[in-house]
């Protein structure tokens, strides 16, 4: 049996400068924009294929050597953006499970008087239309569920692993590999 692995996955990135990383709209300090829509892409597509119990190293090659300033933070900038975007998507977790909440608690009310409902028709009516009203109900109460189940049986892994990967990033090491001068 092979042994996991506990190198740290490496993820190489080429730009022409250090800008090229973060989004130039964003009117925050330097350290503190947001990285570029393509660029955290790039960086998320690459940690996904790793193993989930793996650090990062993110070697960031440069064509134009960096303001020594903005070098000086960019390891810290990276580690906080990613640190915010885990933080955003412990919130939606925690969101969607209060969604879920809600959901279940209505579903099961509306279950139950549908088969309070139904059970009532059938013991007035006699004959195909009450005990199609019966069904009808019966599948309708079953339904009002679907959407509390697809919540606790199916979105919120999604938004758990991504949290975790972000937190992996949280920890990124960055080594910037500069042009030969």
């Amino acid at each position: 049996m092979k042994p996991p692995e506990t190198d740290p996955a490496t993820i190489q990135l080429r730009l022409r400068d250090l800008a090229q990383l973060f989004n130039s709209m964003d009117p925050s300090p330097f350290h503190e924009r947001d990285l570029d829509a393509d660029a955290e892409e790039f960086i998320m597509g690459w940690a996904r294929e790793h193993a989930a119990d793996r650090e990062f190293h993110l070697e960031i090659y440069l064509a134009e050597a960096p303001k020594p300033e903005r070098a000086a933070g960019l390891e810290e900038s990276l580690r906080n953006y990613f640190r915010v975007r885990a933080g955003a998507k412990e919130r939606e977790f925690r969101q969607l499970m209060r969604r879920g909440r809600a959901s279940l608690a209505v579903g099961l009310v509306f279950l139950a008087g549908c088969f309070v409902i139904g059970e009532l028709v059938a013991k007035i009516g006699q004959g195909t239309a009450a005990e199609l009203t019966r069904e009808g109900l019966t599948i309708g109460g079953w339904v009002a569920m679907w959407r509390p189940l697809e919540i606790y049986l199916y979105d919120w892994w999604p938004l758990r692993d991504e949290r975790r990967l972000l937190e992996r990033l949280a920890r990124v090491r960055v080594r910037l590999i500069l042009p030969p001068t």
